[in-house]
């Protein structure tokens, strides 16, 4: 029995790129490049912000913002926590912006839930009314709105000036008005990309409507509703035009109305506002970065298939 000799050692190929390897390479690197100089570019600002508030004012004033430092500190964070009384308008701000994304968020996706899901007659046109809602200026109903919410009566225990205007709710509800368009816009379009078969399945198995809302859709729901959730807030939390219309006590308004006990009347210490600036802006920053990898998420559902 003969035993086939073994096949010659073969002499590696040096592996051949494929053409046009390199100028794509290159095109990434400048896209890369370029988004990093847009995000410097957006987050310059706040740096500045963050590297004023560490200087002393004098020394800004004698040598310029854009100057070396020769001291740095987190004196001015102290002061100006403490002579805005952030804490309150912290709450006041909580009492608004956590019920309007709940109340926002629940709201738009039962909305969606129905026009997307229960192939109700009319769902389109219903969407197309809560987005051009959105299309319309806010500040055109500002007269409007505020002889409305001065003749509704409210009782003791939801309003101390009996009176819708002057209460968190005026704030309240225009932030849930204005907002609901948008996410039901949102959400109906989620909603749609979901299998038919799910609820085809749940049907079949018996579970009712709410079921096919509350523990069908809505876990599927969640990359969108964490997204929406975080634009939802910072956006209400950073609201100062409704606030100061719809309030008229000091001690109810927001915390970017606390901004104001910063500056003087005379003289305004750009440093110490810079300091209350970045400590009002680090909710939302804290918001983002936990809801993060939902966030992005839900900003990337539909960009690519399979």
């Amino acid at each position: 029995m003969s035993v086939a000799p073994a096949p010659a050692p073969t002499k590696a190929t040096k592996p051949v790129s494929a053409p046009g390897s390199r100028p794509r390479r290159r095109g990434r690197w400048g896209t890369q490049i370029f988004l990093t100089a847009v995000s410097l570019g957006f987050l310059a600002p706040l740096l500045l912000a963050v590297y004023a508030s560490l200087r002393p004012y004098d020394e800004t004033a004698e040598e310029g913002y854009f100057s070396l430092p020769k001291s740095l500190s987190f004196d001015y964070y102290e002061q100006a926590f403490n002579d805005s009384e952030m804490t309150k308008y912290f709450v006041n701000t909580l009492i608004i912006a956590v019920p309007g994304v709940l109340i926002v968020l629940f709201l738009a996706s039962f909305v969606a839930f129905a026009v997307s899901r229960l192939r109700m007659r009319g769902g389109i046109v219903l969407v197309m009314l809560f987005t051009a809602g959105n299309l319309l200026p806010q500040q055109v109903i500002i007269t409007p709105l505020y002889a409305l919410f001065n003749q509704i009566e409210l009782p003791y225990w939801m309003s101390d000036s009996y009176l819708m205007y002057d209460s968190y709710w005026a704030v309240l509800a225009v932030q849930v008005g204005f907002q609901l368009g948008f996410c039901v816009f949102v959400l109906a379009n989620f909603m749609r990309t979901l299998p038919q078969e799910i609820i085809e399945a749940a049907i079949v198995d018996g579970a009712g409507v709410w079921t096919q809302y509350w523990r069908i859709t809505l876990p599927l729901c969640r990359p969108a509703l964490a997204a929406l959730g975080t634009l939802q807030f910072t956006w209400m939390y950073n609201d100062f035009l409704w606030a100061l219309v719809f309030i008229n006590t000091g001690d109810k308004l927001p915390i970017t109305s606390a901004l104001n006990n910063l500056s003087g009347q005379y003289f305004t210490d750009h440093n110490l506002l810079a300091a209350g600036s970045v400590i009002v802006a680090a909710p939302t920053i804290i918001v983002f970065l936990l809801l993060q990898r939902h966030f992005i998420a839900g900003l990337t559902l539909g960009s690519s298939k399979g």
